[in-house]
């Protein structure tokens, strides 16, 4: 609860009419994040936009240097381009930027965090008071991470093989659109707009975008491996392949786990099991696309792999744009916890 003026912040989402901008925005409500001002931001096409922000009415508004004034944390969920663009403005404000991006990860001590690992990890209060920008792990990232570290604790693990389904929304409002306008043309018989993947996306699975497309499924799975690396400090790293799906949202997941010795489904699912991971009891309960939508947790469900009795196989459901905003949500409470205190008066 806000009682303590000192411990009140404020806040600014840049891309605040984006998918991810708009979940952000959920979570820290829902979270009820010490926020005594959340400013809405966005680029020229989303102005004016009215925007429920706890009880009150807000208008997006464009970005600039004056609606960066006293503002503590910047949450960057715009698309890569204007995030480069602009997060100087914030930083130069003395604003910490948490990145949900990704265009800053490759800056000089820029970390890219997850503070659901460090925990897992024991490593919880990583960031210090020279931290001022955070990118946040990649949803698949985390989650395999996750699911990786807690089945260390069943057994040795020998290999791991992951094939990542990627949900169209991880290319935005425009990819979510593409899809539903070729699915459309497709049942009438008329000619599929192309525009963000450059390939047919409806009723398809496919591994490489065309060559005129903005950004590649490569690019993609090179990401999830560099942030999960740095979340495993590069241990028990699993063969990965990223596959383009032909659904809106959420993160799926085949996931092939090689264990020195025979683990019993038992031991494993009380090894999977826990914080931010539940595991499916029931055929309603199955991982899915539709299951997971808008939760906060990971589900995932084990059978046995038919040929390999070492072998168990796990089908994980994450919702990508949630535990995107709740990675950003936690880090900025990571940074807020060695922020002196806020700049609210």
């Amino acid at each position: 609860m806000k009682t303590d003026a000192q411990k009140l912040y404020r806040a600014a989402i840049v891309g605040a009419a984006s998918l991810k901008g708009k979940e952000l925005k959920e979570v820290l409500e829902d979270r009820n994040f010490p926020a005594a001002d959340i400013r809405l931001l966005d680029d020229n096409e989303s102005l004016g936009q009215l925007e429920a922000v706890g009880d009150e009415i807000s208008f997006v508004q464009p970005v600039g240097r004056d609606q960066f004034e006293k503002v503590d944390f910047a949450f960057f969920a715009s698309d890569e381009k204007f995030t480069r663009q602009n997060y100087k403005l914030a930083r130069d404000a003395g604003s910490a930027v948490v990145d949900l991006s990704y265009a800053l990860e490759n800056e000089p001590g820029v970390s890219i965090s997850s503070p659901w690992i460090e925990r897992e990890l024991g490593q919880a209060g990583r960031l210090g008071l020279e931290s001022n920008t955070v990118v946040i792990a990649h949803p698949a990232a985390v989650t395999l991470a996750l699911l990786l570290l807690r089945a260390k604790k069943a057994g040795t693990v020998n290999r791991a093989v992951a094939t990542v389904f990627e949900p169209v929304s991880e290319q935005g409002r425009r990819g979510m659109d593409e899809l539903h306008e070729q699915t459309v043309n497709l049942l009438s018989f008329q000619q599929m707009p192309t525009g963000v993947f450059d390939s047919q996306v409806a009723f398809n699975m496919i591994g490489r975008y065309g060559e005129s497309s903005s950004q590649s499924l490569e690019q993609i799975e090179r990401r999830i491996v560099n942030h999960l690396s740095k979340l495993l400090n590069g241990d028990m790293m699993p063969a990965l392949m990223l596959v383009q799906a032909p659904v809106f949202h959420a993160h799926t997941f085949s996931i092939f786990i090689e264990t020195e010795t025979s683990v019993s489904i038992g031991d494993f699912s009380a090894a999977l099991a826990g914080e931010h991971v539940e595991v499916a009891r029931s055929p309603e309960d199955f991982p899915s696309n539709v299951n997971i939508a808008g939760k906060d947790h990971i589900l995932v469900s084990l059978r046995r792999d038919v040929s390999n009795h070492k072998g168990l196989w796990l089908w994980a459901a994450a919702d990508n744009l949630r535990l995107a905003a709740l990675t950003a949500a936690d880090c900025a409470s990571a940074l807020a916890a060695v922020r002196p205190h806020g700049k609210v008066q």
